[in-house]
C-alpha cells in the first residue's frame, strides 16, 4: 500500500507455479556453480592443505543442510510468512558477498600493497599523480607504538591510550543500552495494547542476545583488519537503525510481530560492538595495566544496561521530544506512556559519540592483521576453554540482565520490577570496573575460582526463594541472591579477561619457541586480542539462552527451577575446569600467579 497523490495505491507481488519453479531451478543452478567455484579456489589459496581445508569447507557447508531447514521452520513459526526463508537466504548471501569482497581486497593489499598505494585515488588523474605528494594518508594512524617501553609510555603513550579508552567507554555504554533495551520494552508492551503471549515476549527479550552474540564472532576480528577508529565509528552509527526503528514501531499496536522480531535482531548491533571494543583497547595498554584498562572499558560499558534500565522507565513517562516524538499511548490504568522514547532517547548521544570516535580515536599500525593471521586462535585449545569459562561469567551477567525484569514480573507480579531492575546490571558493571586490580594483584585464576563458588551459592539461593515465593521475605531473599549473582559475574568478567594475555604469553612461547622474544610478545598480544573478542562472542549467547531457558522452563513446568538447576551444573563444571587447567599446582597459571605474589609474601614474612 502506497499513499499516492490521488489516494492509496494497493498492489501485491507474487509469481505463479511455473515462474516459481523456474526461479528455484535458476537458484539451484547458481548454488551449484558457486559450490564448484569455492572448491576450485581451495588449491589456489591452500596448495599444501587441500585435503584438510576441503574437508572443513565441506563439513561447514553440509551443516547448512541441517541448520537452515530448522531456521526456516523457526522463522515461519515466528513470522507466519512463508517467504521468510528466502529473506534469510538473502541476508546470508549478502553477508557472504561482503565478506568475500573485503577478504579479496585484503589479499590484494598483502600481495601488491606497495603497487596499490602508488596508484592514484582516481584513474583519470593518473597523468598528474605524484605518489610522493598524493599518497593517501590515514588520519589518526600511529605507526610507532611501544607501550612496554616505560619511557615511551610515560612521555606519550599513556596519554594517547587513556584518551582512546575514555572515548571507547561511552560508545560501548550506548551499545549495551541499545542491545538490552528490549528487556524493559517487553515488560510494558502488553500495557499499551500489544497482545503478545509470554513466550513471544521472551523471544523478543532473547533475540538481541542471539544476533549480538553472532555478530561478535565477526566483530572480534574487525579491528586489526579495518582499524579501531574506523570500526568504532561505523559500529556506533549502526546503533541508529534499532534505536529509530523501535521508536517508530512501538507507537502502533498493529505493528506486525515479525517487524518487532527484526528490530530485536537489529539490536544485536550493540552486542557485537563489545568484541571489537575490547580487542581495540587491548592493543593500547602495557600488560601491567591491561587488566585494569579492559575492566574499565567493559565495566563502565556494561553500565549501559543498568543506565538504560534506569533511564528508560523515566523517559517513557514524559514527552521528551514534544511533538517531534509522536503521541503517547494509553494504558488500562489511565496513564499515558511514550514508549517511543525507549529508542529515541539514545539517538542524540549516538550521533555525538560517533563524531567523537572519528575525530578523537587512533589506529595502530602494529595492530593490523588479516583474518587469516588471527584465525590461528581456532587451533588453540585455550581459546575454547576460555570461551566456556567466560560464558559462565559474562554469559550469566548479560543473560540475567535480559531475563531478570521479565522473570521477576512473572514470578512476583505484585512487585514493580522496573523500579529496581537496573540495580542488578549496575552491581555487575561496577564490580567489573572496580575489581580489575584484584585479578592483577592476586591472579585471574584464583579470583575466578572464588567467583564460581559465589555463583553456585547465589543460584542455590534463588532456587530456594522461588520455591518459597509465597512466604514473607521471599522476594527480598530472591533479590539479594540475584544481586550476589550479578556481583560475582562482574568480578569474574574482569578476572577471566585478565587470564587471557597471561595464558597466551605462555602458550605462544611453548608453541613457537623459534620466534625471538619481541616477536613472541607481539604474536601473543595479537592472539590474546582475537581470543578476547571471540570469547566475548560465544559468551554473549547467554543473552539468548538464559531468557529462553527461563521461558521454556516456565512453559514446561510452571516454574523456573529447571533452568536454574541447569545453570548450577554449568557453574560446577566451570569451577572444576578453572582449578584443573589453571589454578592447581602444575596448572598453566600456577607459577605465574604465585610468582606475582611472592614479593608481597616475602615482605610480610620480613615484617
Amino acid at each position: 500500500m502506497i499513499d499516492g497523490i490521488e489516494g492509496p495505491i494497493a498492489f501485491r507481488l507474487e509469481t505463479g507455479l511455473v515462474g516459481f519453479t523456474v526461479l528455484v531451478f535458476v537458484l539451484g543452478f547458481f548454488m551449484s556453480l558457486g559450490k564448484a567455484a569455492v572448491f576450485k579456489h581451495i588449491p589456489v589459496y591452500y596448495p599444501k592443505d587441500v585435503g584438510s581445508v576441503g574437508g572443513l569447507v565441506g563439513m561447514i557447508g553440509g551443516l547448512g543442510g541441517f541448520i537452515l531447514p530448522i531456521a526456516f521452520g523457526v522463522l515461519n513459526d515466528l513470522t507466519g510468512i512463508w517467504t521468510s526463508c528466502f529473506m534469510l537466504l538473502f541476508l546470508i548471501v549478502s553477508g557472504s558477498l561482503l565478506w568475500m569482497h573485503f577478504a579479496i581486497r585484503q589479499m590484494e593489499r598483502e600481495a601488491v600493497g606497495a603497487e596499490l598505494e602508488a596508484l592514484p585515488q582516481f584513474p583519470e588523474m593518473k597523468p598528474i599523480h605524484e605518489p610522493a605528494k598524493h599518497k593517501p594518508a590515514l588520519a589518526g594512524l600511529i605507526s610507532d607504538w611501544r607501550p612496554e617501553d616505560p619511557v615511551f609510555w610515560n612521555e606519550a603513550g599513556k596519554k594517547i591510550a587513556t584518551r582512546n579508552l575514555w572515548l571507547s567507554i561511552p560508545a560501548l555504554f550506548l551499545s549495551f543500552a541499545v542491545w538490552m533495551v528490549w528487556s524493559v520494552v517487553v515488560a510494558k508492551l502488553p500495557s499499551i495494547g500489544f497482545a503478545y503471549t509470554t513466550d513471544q515476549l521472551f523471544w523478543l527479550a532473547a533475540l538481541p542476545g542471539l544476533s549480538g552474540a553472532t555478530l561478535r564472532i565477526f566483530y572480534s576480528f574487525m579491528v586489526p583488519v579495518f582499524g579501531g577508529r574506523l570500526w568504532t565509528t561505523l559500529t556506533t552509527w549502526s546503533l541508529l537503525a534499532p534505536a529509530l526503528g523501535i521508536g517508530f514501531a512501538v507507537q502502533n499496536p498493529e505493528t506486525p510481530y515479525w517487524i518487532m522480531l527484526g528490530l530485536a535482531l537489529l539490536c544485536g548491533f550493540g552486542g557485537g560492538n563489545f568484541a571489537s571494543s575490547m580487542s581495540n583497547i587491548g592493543f593500547f595498554f602495557p600488560r601491567a595495566e591491561k587488566g585494569n584498562a579492559l575492566a574499565l572499558n567493559a565495566g563502565l560499558g556494561n553500565l549501559g544496561v543498568s543506565g538504560m534500565q534506569f533511564l528508560v522507565p523515566i523517559a517513557i513517562t514524559m514527552a521528551v521530544f514534544g511533538a517531534f516524538g509522536g503521541p503517547g499511548q494509553s494504558t488500562p490504568s489511565g496513564d499515558t506512556l511514550f514508549m517511543q522514547n525507549a529508542g529515541f532517547i539514545w539517538v542524540p548521544f549516538i550521533i555525538v559519540s560517533a563524531f567523537l570516535a572519528w575525530f578523537g580515536m587512533n589506529d595502530l599500525s602494529n595492530a593490523r592483521a588479516s583474518f587469516t593471521e588471527q584465525s590461528v586462535i581456532f587451533t588453540r585449545k585455550q581459546n575454547w576453554i576460555m570461551c566456556w569459562l567466560y560464558t559462565g561469567t559474562f554469559g550469566s551477567f548479560i543473560g540475567f540482565s535480559a531475563a531478570f525484569p521479565l522473570l521477576t514480573s512473572t514470578q512476583f507480579p505484585d512487585v514493580n520490577v522496573l523500579q529496581i531492575a537496573f540495580l542488578g546490571p549496575l552491581v555487575g558493571a561496577l564490580s567489573r570496573s572496580l575489581t580489575g586490580w584484584v585479578a592483577d594483584r592476586y591472579g585471574g585464576a584464583r579470583v575466578t575460582l572464588v567467583v564460581f563458588v559465589l555463583m553456585m551459592l547465589g543460584t542455590i539461593g534463588v532456587i530456594y526463594f522461588l520455591g518459597a515465593k509465597e512466604a514473607p521475605g521471599a522476594f527480598a531473599g530472591f533479590f539479594a541472591c540475584f544481586m550476589l549473582l550479578f556481583f560475582a559475574s562482574g568480578v569474574g568478567n574482569a578476572s577471566t579477561f585478565q587470564m587471557i594475555p597471561a595464558i597466551m604469553r605462555k602458550e605462544v612461547a611453548r608453541l613457537m619457541p623459534a620466534l625471538p622474544g619481541p616477536d613472541q610478545l607481539k604474536q601473543a598480544e595479537k592472539e590474546a586480542a582475537a581470543i578476547t573478542g571471540f570469547t566475548s562472542a560465544i559468551a554473549a549467547f547467554g543473552a539468548f539462552f538464559i531468557p529462553k531457558s527461563f521461558g521454556f522452563s516456565i512453559e514446561a513446568t510452571g516454574a523456573a527451577t529447571g533452568a536454574l538447576i541447569g545453570f548450577l551444573v554449568f557453574y560446577v563444571s566451570c569451577l572444576a575446569i578453572t582449578w584443573f587447567v589453571y589454578a592447581r599446582p602444575g596448572g598453566l597459571l600456577f607459577d605465574v600467579e604465585n610468582k606475582r605474589n611472592a614479593p608481597a609474601d616475602a615482605a610480610k614474612a620480613t615484617n
